[in-house]
C-alpha cells in the first residue's frame, strides 16, 4: 500500500524533474519528535519545508517506543549539548505541551540510592545538575523519600529529588509538532527512504528510488540511519550504532503505584530501569541498555524482561507482575563522541546533521529545533518570519475525558462519537475518523492506536482491532486486505476464509 501524505497534485509537482518542480528551502529527513520539532519551528521562520520519512508513519523509530521522561537535566556532563539542551527543553516543555495540546505533567524525578556508596553517586549528580542549571536539586533522607512515595524499595536509604522532572507522550508530542507544521504550510512525504543525495548549486536533490525532491538546505534527523544519510554526502565523520532497550507496560490499575518517576543510579550504559508513570496514566518500567548492529531488531528477550522485572521490583515494592499488558522495544542512536552530533557538514555547511540523539534526545528536541534553526540561518537560510505562523494545534477529542454533557454535545454534532470501539480506553468512532483524516494522518492499525489509544488496553486491540481496520477501509477508499498493522507488507487480512 502506498502510504504517500500528499494529494496527487502535489505529488506530481514534487517528483517531476522539469525545472518547474517545486523546490524547498529546507529538506528535514525524518519525522521523529526531534524531526518534527524541526519542520514545525522552521515554519514559525517562515521557510518552506518538506519532511520526508522512510517509514509509513510519523514517529515510528525511537519515538515509538520511548520512556516519556522529561529529564532534570541532571545526569548530563557539563559544558555538553546534550546538558545544555536538556535543562532548555525541560524549561520549555511545559508551554510547548499546552500550545500543541499535548498530555503532560511535572510529576517530579528521583534517583534513589541503595547503599552508601550510590548515596554518594547521587550528591555527585546533584553537583554535576547545579553546574548544568538545574533548579531544586536536593537529597531526601530515607524517611523523607517513604513519605512522598511509600511503595519504595525497602532498601532504599536516599534518593535525590528533581522537581522539575516531569512526563509526555513522545509520538503524541510527534505528531501534534508535525500536524502544527503542516497547519502551517510544511509537506510530509512518508515511505520516502532516502537513497541518495546530490548537491549541484543552489540545492540540493533527495531521492527516494524514482522520486526526487529539491531543497536549498537539509537537516539529517534520520536517528539510527543518520550515519548512513551522512554517506550519501560523502561524510564519514561519525557513526551510529543502536543500543537496545525493552520495556514492560502496565495496566492502568497499576498508574498511580508511585507519583514520581523513579530512577536508579545511573551506569555507563544509561539512566539504568526506571519505574514511572505515564502521560495517559499506566506504569512503564524499563529500559534494559543492550549495545548491537542491527539496526532492525526490536525483538524482546526472556532475560531482559526478567531483569527488568527485578531491578523494577527492587526499586518499587508490590509492583504486580500479573497485571503487565505488553511488553517492547527500541532502538536508541548512541553516537561516537560521547554527545549529541548537532553540527554543519564540513564540506557542504547548508547540510546539517542532528545525530546520536539519544537520552535526553526527547526533552531536548524542543531547543534542538531552535538551534538548528540559528544553524540554518548561519548557512545562509534567508527568513523573515511567518506572520501567519500559529503555535496553537487544538487537542483531538478525548471522549474518555470528558464529562457526560460535554459527551452529549460532542454525539449530538456527530453520532460517530456515540459508537465506542475500543472499550479498554473507551475510544469512539469518531476519534479514530479524525486521526485518519487530520495531518499527519493515520493510515495504519498502529497510527490509529498511537494517535486515539485504540488498542492500547489490556485487551491491546483483541476486540477492537478488527473494527479499527474496518474503518481504515471505508475511510481510505481501500479494501480490508491493503489494510496494515504499521505500513509496508503487515497486511491483516489475506482474504476471506469462505
Amino acid at each position: 500500500m502506498d502510504n504517500i501524505a500528499l494529494p496527487k497534485t502535489q505529488e506530481s509537482a514534487l517528483f517531476t524533474d522539469s525545472s518547474e518542480a517545486e523546490v524547498f528551502d529546507v529538506a528535514v529527513i525524518g519525522a521523529g519528535v526531534v524531526g518534527s520539532l524541526i519542520a514545525r519551528e522552521l515554519t514559525r521562520q517562515g521557510a518552506s519545508v518538506v519532511v520526508l520519512e522512510a517509514k509509513s508513519d510519523v514517529a515510528m523509530g525511537a519515538t515509538s517506543a520511548n520512556s516519556g521522561i522529561v529529564h532534570a537535566g541532571f545526569d548530563a556532563k557539563p559544558g555538553t549539548l546534550k546538558a545544555r539542551f536538556n535543562v532548555e527543553g525541560n524549561r520549555m516543555m511545559p508551554a510547548l505541551c499546552k500550545e500543541l495540546g499535548v498530555k503532560y505533567r511535572n510529576n517530579g524525578s528521583l534517583v534513589v540510592a541503595f547503599s552508601e556508596e550510590e548515596k554518594e553517586a547521587i550528591c555527585e549528580l546533584i553537583s554535576r545538575g547545579e553546574q548544568n542549571g538545574v533548579e531544586g536539586l536536593q537529597v531526601l533522607s530515607r524517611e523523607e523519600l517513604r513519605a512522598k512515595e511509600p511503595n519504595i524499595g525497602e532498601n532504599a536509604v536516599a534518593a535525590l529529588y528533581a522537581p522539575t522532572g516531569g512526563i509526555v507522550c513522545p509520538y503524541g508530542l510527534a505528531f501534534a509538532a508535525l500536524g502544527n507544521a503542516m497547519d502551517n504550510g510544511a509537506q510530509l512525504i512518508t515511505d520516502f527512504a532516502v537513497d541518495a543525495i546530490t548537491y549541484e548549486e543552489p540545492y540540493f536533490s533527495v531521492s527516494s528510488s524514482e522520486k526526487v525532491v529539491r531543497a536549498r538546505y537539509a537537516v539529517n534527523a534520520a536517528g539510527i540511519y543518520a550515519d548512513e544519510v551522512a554517506r550519501l554526502i560523502g561524510c564519514h565523520d561519525f557513526t551510529v550504532k543502536p543500543r537496545k532497550g525493552e520495556y514492560m507496560l502496565m495496566d492502568k490499575t497499576c498508574g498511580d503505584l508511585v507519583s514520581c518517576t523513579v530512577f536508579r543510579v545511573p551506569s555507563r550504559l544509561g539512566k539504568g530501569v526506571l519505574v514511572s508513570p505515564t502521560a495517559d496514566g499506566n506504569l512503564i518500567l524499563g529500559p534494559t541498555a543492550a549495545d548491537g548492529e542491527d539496526k532492525t531488531d526490536k525483538s524482546t528477550t526472556a532475560e531482559g524482561l526478567k531483569s527488568i522485572a527485578a531491578l523494577a521490583c527492587q526499586s518499587v515494592q508490590g509492583i504486580p507482575l500479573r497485571s503487565v499488558i505488553t511488553s517492547f522495544s527500541g532502538l536508541r542512536s548512541v553516537g561516537d563522541t560521547g554527545d549529541f552530533i548537532i553540527r554543519p557538514d564540513s564540506v557542504l555547511p547548508r547540510f546539517i546533521h542532528v545525530a546520536a540523539i539519544e537520552s535526553p534526545g526527547l526533552t531536548s528536541a524542543p531547543a534542538i529545533a531552535c538551534y538548528v534553526a540559528e544553524l540554518l540561518q548561519n548557512a545562509g537560510l534567508s527568513v523573515k518570519g511567518n506572520p501567519d505562523f500559529s503555535p496553537i494545534r487544538e487537542s483531538e477529542y478525548a471522549f474518555r475525558e470528558m464529562t457526560a454533557e460535554q459527551k452529549n454535545a460532542v454525539i449530538a454534532k456527530d453520532k460517530r462519537y456515540g459508537r465506542v470501539v475500543c472499550r479498554c480506553e473507551t475510544v469512539t468512532e469518531g476519534e479514530i475518523v479524525e486521526a485518519i483524516h487530520r495531518n499527519p494522518k493515520a493510515t495504519t492499525v498502529d497510527g490509529v492506536k498511537r494517535r486515539t489509544r485504540g488498542g492500547m488496553g489490556r485487551c491491546q486491540g483483541g476486540f477492537c482491532g478488527p473494527i479499527v481496520a474496518e474503518i481504515l477501509s471505508r475511510e481510505l477508499g481501500i479494501p480490508l486486505e491493503q489494510v496494515t498493522k504499521s505500513g509496508g507488507k503487515s497486511y491483516l487480512n489475506v482474504g476471506k476464509t469462505k
